[in-house]
């Protein structure tokens, strides 16, 4: 299949799937919605699902070992941090790392529900 301009998933050299580790795919699912505003669609006992950008889809695996602090950190991009932590903390997830200054980025990282860790980030200043 060739990359089509006008699809958000088919770009070329783009990063455009992912299995997120889960220890239960439908609430790590629903944390992802409620906090993200994330796509769900099928199974809802094997949930998929579109991001916010609508750039990358993927699956919940509980056949996956929870990535915590090792290997590839995803960050997600958020419009203000504090919010989303907020929502994080409400939905079963645990801020590891405050909001800190990158230049004119405010960052921070925190557990899923599963244990996996990733982060947020905004830009311009933290109000």
């Amino acid at each position: 299949m060739t990359a089509s301009a006008d699809d958000p998933v088919f770009r070329r050299n783009g990063i455009s799937y992912l299995h997120i580790p889960a220890l239960d795919a439908s609430q790590s699912a629903a944390f992802y919605q409620k906090v993200f505003g994330w796509k769900l669609s099928g199974d809802p006992a094997d949930p998929s699902f579109e991001d916010g950008s609508g750039h990358v889809i993927g699956h919940w695996k509980s056949d996956l070992p929870v990535a915590g602090e090792a290997g590839i950190l995803p960050y997600v991009y958020v419009e203000r941090v504090d919010d989303t932590l907020e929502k994080i903390r409400m939905h079963g997830g645990k801020v590891l790392k405050a909001p800190y200054p990158e230049g004119d980025l405010w960052v921070a990282t925190f557990l899923d529900p599963a244990g996996n860790v990733l982060g947020v980030w905004q830009r311009g200043p933290r109000n």
